[in-house]
């Protein structure tokens, strides 16, 4: 079939408008010849839980799923007792961005607590972790951090390390999205395990999807003591692959080399790029009206537009409101950005801004 779109065309709304990295495609392929046991007793899977051991420790042990709510809400539900509550960032993709799915299909009380950076702290957590023994009060029993946050910054091994010496004092645990989990790798420039297992993470996703797979996440449970019954869960959530050596071949592509990271940080570089090409146009005068928000630490750059030039931008490159009554907008790099493709943007933006 030929394509029904216009393959030239590329947008900084989110790194789920990229298509799929050509080794991934490749390894879906590799794997489809012959038969393999289903429901995860296949090679490949079995050697993702190699791999995934090289990364997160000889203890972590790897559940693929579909996508990343689902590996939210089944990595969620595994920590939790029903009377359990989750302590998040309100910015946190399961208050804001998941549809309800945490509270409405799993059942799970959220705390959530406003924050600068969209990074929670000990002092933040501390805002909600209190009642214990409450029976009025769902139990604070999880906090949910997001690496990297959904406003683009990165939580750094020491700040996770807090975090997780605060909850584990006080009988909690800690959950961590990695939706975004190479990016921040990339821009820590440090492995997987330095700021999830190292740094006391109980369990983690790692998210494929956004960095060149076809549809392809996992939960990562690091401490066996935080988590239970998740192969039940799994199945229970419609998250588990009848053909699932496909999901785990994608996630190979990525973690058995280091693909994920250089994925990651083209993504990083080209937001860099976007984020200092434009500060020098700011600097010259060439665009107007435009301010940051947010620090570039991975691979989403936060702004603030002149009224009404996000919808003028918007009609060459796709971008998405992050908050509209402030004009402030959200730009995200992919593992496939070119540095023509920013180039063009900060063209058109200046173009844009001179005459708003």
């Amino acid at each position: 079939m030929s394509p029904l779109h216009d393959t030239s065309v590329r947008g900084f709304a989110s790194d789920n408008y990229s298509g799929v990295h050509p080794d991934v495609l490749t390894a879906i392929a590799d794997a489809n010849d012959g038969h393999q046991v289903s429901y995860g007793e296949d090679v490949y899977t079995a050697h993702l839980q190699e791999v995934c051991a090289r990364h997160f420790g000889e203890a972590a042990q790897i559940f693929p799923v579909f996508n990343g709510t689902g590996a939210n809400v089944v990595g969620l539900l595994s920590m939790l007792p029903r009377w359990g509550a989750v302590v998040c960032a309100k910015t946190a993709h399961i208050h804001a961005d998941e549809g309800g799915a945490p509270e409405k299909a799993a059942g799970i009380k959220l705390l959530p607590i406003a924050t600068p950076e969209g990074k929670l702290t000990p002092d933040l957590v501390a805002e909600e972790a209190w009642g214990w023994g409450d029976e009025h009060r769902a139990q604070p029993l999880v906090v949910y951090i997001t690496q990297s946050s959904e406003l683009g910054t990165v939580y750094t091994p020491d700040e996770v390390r807090a975090i997780a010496d605060y909850a584990h004092e006080r009988g909690m645990r800690v959950f961590m999205d990695g939706a975004r989990l190479s990016n921040a790798a990339a821009a820590l420039d440090l492995p997987l395990g330095a700021f999830t297992t190292d740094a006391g993470v109980d369990v983690v996703t790692f998210g494929g999807t956004k960095n060149g797979a076809l549809g392809a996440e996992a939960v990562l449970v690091l401490d066996a003591t935080a988590s239970d019954g998740l192969i039940y869960l799994r199945k229970h959530q419609m998250q588990l692959a009848s053909k699932m050596r496909f999901v785990s071949a994608q996630l190979l592509a990525l973690l058995d080399g280091d693909l994920y990271l250089r994925n990651a940080r083209h993504a990083n570089a080209m937001a860099a790029r976007l984020r200092s090409r434009i500060e020098a146009a700011i600097a010259d005068g060439g665009i107007r009206g435009v301010d940051f928000t947010q620090e570039t630490q991975a691979n989403a750059v936060f702004a603030r537009l002149p009224a009404g030039v996000a919808d003028r931008l918007r009609e060459s490159f796709r971008f998405y409101d992050w908050d509209a009554s402030t004009g402030e907008v959200r730009w995200v790099c992919s593992f496939d950005t070119q540095q023509e493709d920013v180039d063009a943007f900060v063209v058109q933006a200046a173009r844009l801004t001179s005459s708003a």
